[in-house]
């Protein structure tokens, strides 16, 4: 039924992904949105809305704000209320507001490393000195120094988080997720929570849980941001929306947006709600898709000498350890070999490379050949 094998030519459509390499023989695994096609029942609702004709301001119709407090219901337990959904055109403008809104100007913003590089720029963006967090391997997951959190959060007043952790690719478990909000209420920290990869769940057994649902104490303290557009493929569409339980931080954030924010595109909003509503029965067939995607990517690559995989819980984005060969420049050249992967110096750690593996399996099967000849040819790191 759904035929995510298909391979659909992206190139002319100023695709960001496809237009970096043009007309080079590169294979593009980078910026991360799939190559997939959108559930058919978005493109019907965009082709009904465009034959309407009219495109004048928009609001969120009553329909996308009921399908989001079901989702939380039966997705994870959450009863929210209408009142706390803001919608946005994306979720790194919350970030960066959130920023605005809930930390003074003498504290610390703490962002985890490595990390969504935009976490890493949003404090300075906005006139806030950063914290970083170490996030370090526990038993071949990427968790966060929870002793390190505890000494930054003397000098924070805002935690960024990434659930799930991009590039890492951790669902957090509950008791994680608990240990970081133990520290946040001792020391009066606002978290704001990048969800937008919780639909994206490769892992059998693993629960996301979005981090203001832990406790009323911790919604009085949290932001959880999310949108449709990495699960359904519709980021182009720049629709997303924050969950902010405690009154007090809404209207602080309404203040700091108040002129700056745009509103949301309609045909964004028009996207997500066809998304919520018909778009489960083909995000289903995607996450058997990805999951062998990524079990492809581990059994080319994860054995090879010089490479290191950890234990991908989420996302379609493999966060891979490079250090073990004498590379000058990853990227260059894995380019040269024909694959074009994001650097991980730009998540915070140049000795990894990140790979989208949100791609038709052919194409894949093609980069990871061409990724397995260039690792082969390259001499193994001197550890002495």
């Amino acid at each position: 039924m759904f035929d995510f094998d298909k391979q659909i030519d992206r190139r002319g459509t100023n695709s960001l992904k496809w237009n970096k390499y043009k007309e080079q023989d590169i294979i593009p695994l980078w910026v991360a949105d799939t190559d997939f096609k959108a559930p058919q029942g978005v493109i019907d609702a965009l082709h009904q809305r465009v034959e309407h004709g009219v495109f004048g301001y928009s609001r969120p119709s009553p329909r996308l704000v009921e399908l989001i407090i079901h989702r939380m219901q039966q997705r994870y337990g959450w009863k929210i209320d209408p009142e706390w959904l803001i919608f946005m055109p994306g979720v790194v403008p919350g970030l960066n507001f959130g920023i605005k809104a809930w930390c003074r100007q003498e504290r610390n913003v703490i962002t985890p490393k490595p990390v969504y590089y935009p976490f890493l720029h949003a404090p300075e963006y906005n006139d806030r000195a950063v914290s970083h967090l170490p996030m370090q391997l526990v038993n071949d997951r990427w968790l966060p120094d929870f002793d390190e959190l505890e000494k930054l959060a003397l000098t924070a007043d805002v935690l960024l988080l990434c659930n799930p952790h991009n590039p890492g690719g951790t669902v957090f478990t509950r008791e994680e997720l608990q240990r970081i909000a133990d520290i946040a209420l001792r020391h009066n920290l606002v978290v704001i929570s990048d969800e937008i990869h919780c639909d994206l769940l490769l892992e059998p057994g693993v629960t996301h849980i979005p981090f203001a649902s832990l406790s009323p104490e911790i919604a009085a303290r949290s932001a959880v941001l999310m949108a449709p557009s990495k699960t359904f493929n519709i980021a182009g569409l720049c629709s997303s929306f924050a969950i902010i339980p405690d009154s007090r931080l809404r209207f602080k954030l309404q203040q700091a947006m108040r002129g700056l924010m745009a509103d949301n595109n309609l045909i964004g909003l028009v996207a997500a709600e066809a998304a919520y509503e018909h778009g489960d029965e083909w995000l289903q067939a995607q996450l058997a898709y990805l999951h062998e995607n990524r079990d492809l990517v581990i059994q080319k690559l994860g054995d090879l000498p010089g490479i290191k995989i950890a234990k991908l819980e989420a996302t379609y984005l493999a966060w891979i350890d490079v250090s073990g060969l004498q590379f000058d420049d990853p990227i260059a050249a894995f380019e040269a070999g024909g694959v074009g992967l994001s650097p991980g110096a730009q998540f915070g750690d140049k000795h990894f490379v990140r790979l989208n593996f949100g791609c038709s399996r052919i194409l894949l099967q093609q980069a990871l050949d061409r990724m397995a000849s260039v690792i082969q040819s390259t001499p193994l790191a001197n550890r002495a």
